[in-house]
């Protein structure tokens, strides 16, 4: 017998005529939607929408399907009211997408205590404002704002991007380079060194760079691990230097197991953003996540280190 979920995730689309409705009906993710649908035409061997824009339009056959099955459906949902705790309730879930260090510095401590379910996504941020425009993710955390109507942007902190070191690195020839604030032989020294980059984004080296010199690095790190919470685990041997955003170090550098080397002669700062959809059904959630943020970030920002 054909799965019941996937003809009460048909009836979910044709009466909101969007997977993201029938994704905040159903309380699954829109991927959840999609998978159920394509399965149910994968079964009865022929398409049940035409899809238009954001809009899903009924075929033929889906009209008659929905005809067969809907009264059915109605009356096994009316059951199942009857037979359920009436102190039961559905336990929502979000989905989240945010960098991979921003989730183990901050929100990974808080994951047990959350009262919904929830779905952490990494990635790319265009990519992550892509999905959230499309109902796969319910809010992301992210420097970058884009420009779809739908979304909302609200500024809740910062990061300043700084050059650290391990702490056996000898700056002391660099500080006399900082204060003649001779730039080709700051350049210079920095290319000297041991660097430590990631797999992924190399884009805050490359943002600190240009600002501060005028053109990208011409050099490639020695290193390359997996993220910047390795980077920073890497320092604490002592040698080496990275430029990272301030918050995922600030303890190390308070304990001095690495050391804040330079701000830069012009200093790097990105606004970070809570992103979501102006029609969420997870309103209350997600303001529950935007609470735990501002107050983590608001301790970092209590702490910052200034030099």
């Amino acid at each position: 017998m054909v799965n019941l979920e996937w003809y009460r995730t048909f009836k979910a689309i044709y009466k909101t005529g969007t997977l993201t409705g029938a994704a905040d009906t159903l309380f699954i993710s829109q991927p959840g939607v999609s998978l159920h649908l394509s399965s149910l035409e994968a079964y009865v061997g022929y398409k049940l929408f035409d899809r238009t824009g954001r809009k899903m339009i009924p075929t033929e056959r889906g009209k008659v399907l929905f005809n067969a099955v809907s009264e059915p459906l109605t009356k096994l949902e009316d059951v199942e009211k009857n037979f359920q705790k009436s102190t039961e309730k559905h336990t929502p879930t979000i989905s989240i997408g945010m960098c991979f260090e921003t989730f183990q510095t901050t929100l990974e401590q808080y994951v047990s205590t959350l009262p919904f379910n929830l779905i952490i996504s990494f990635g790319e941020y265009p990519e992550m404002l892509d999905q959230l425009d499309k109902g796969i993710l319910d809010l992301i955390i992210t420097p970058k704002k884009g420009v779809s109507p739908n979304i909302l942007h609200e500024a809740f902190s910062s990061e300043q991007i700084i050059l650290v070191g391990g702490k056996d690195v000898d700056v002391a020839s660099f500080k006399k380079a900082v204060k003649t604030k001779d730039t080709d032989q700051i350049e210079e020294w920095l290319k000297q060194e041991k660097w430590y980059g990631t797999t992924g984004d190399m884009e805050h080296l490359f943002q600190f760079w240009i600002l501060n010199f005028g053109h990208k690095p011409n050099f490639r790190p020695n290193y390359i691990v997996p993220n910047m919470n390795s980077i920073i685990r890497c320092l604490k041997g002592g040698t080496g230097l990275a430029v990272v955003p301030d918050f995922l170090c600030k303890d190390e550098i308070e304990k001095g197991d690495i050391q804040l080397i330079w701000k830069g002669n012009k200093m790097l700062e990105n606004t970070l953003y809570f992103g979501c959809r102006k029609n969420t059904s997870y309103q209350s959630e997600i303001g529950h996540i935007k609470g735990l943020f501002r107050q983590m970030m608001g301790k970092a920002d209590d702490a910052n280190v200034h030099v």
